[in-house]
């Protein structure tokens, strides 16, 4: 009875699994990013970018991200707002740093629908570190370290890509676990 409640359960995985790529979904935070959803609406349904939801719409963007695109947006999680200074994030959700909020979240986004292997393909045909303009206009340099995509800010900060290719119905979202962020 054991054996058949684990193989019903191992059949179960399988074909939720095979449903769920057959629809293109993608779990993040719990739930289901639709690639028929745009990169606000399926943020906002994650438990892990809460923070970064609650930034997009102190800063004004959720029509910007709502828009047709594309964009690529490497979306940091709680976590990686968590590790910033203490004071940061609510500094910077303050009505009065507005620019310098947006400023922080396009350093996040780049023109165009840039897919992993196009991210990589990048970087190895820059010889190993690829330089993107970022739409807040600095630029963010992508390099690959023990399989791993690696994002280096402008301050020296690096980001790991820790989900990739979730897509959107105007881009894709990279989840990263480090806010990176545009020099002074």
């Amino acid at each position: 009875m054991k054996n058949l409640k684990l193989l019903g359960f191992f059949c179960f995985l399988f074909i939720g699994g095979t449903l769920m790529a057959q629809n293109g979904t993608t779990m993040v935070g719990g739930a289901e990013m639709y690639p028929s959803k745009n990169v606000v609406e399926n943020a906002s349904q994650s438990k892990d970018h809460t923070t970064l939801v609650a930034a997009v719409k102190a800063a004004g963007l959720v029509e910007t991200l709502q828009s047709e695109g594309p964009f690529t947006v490497f979306a940091p999680t709680n976590t990686a707002f968590e590790k910033l200074p203490a004071g940061t994030v609510e500094t910077l959700l303050k009505p009065e740093n507005k620019e310098k909020l947006q400023a922080v979240l396009t350093y996040h986004v780049i023109a165009g629908d840039f897919k992993a292997k196009d991210v990589v393909a990048a970087i190895k045909n820059a010889d190993g570190k690829a330089t993107f303009e970022t739409v807040q206009g600095g630029k963010l340099y992508a390099m690959m370290e023990n399989g791993k995509v690696k994002l280096k800010d402008a301050s020296g900060n690096v980001a790991t890509v820790t989900q990739a290719d979730v897509n959107q119905s105007n881009g894709v979202v990279h989840v990263i676990d480090t806010v990176i962020l545009p020099g002074k």
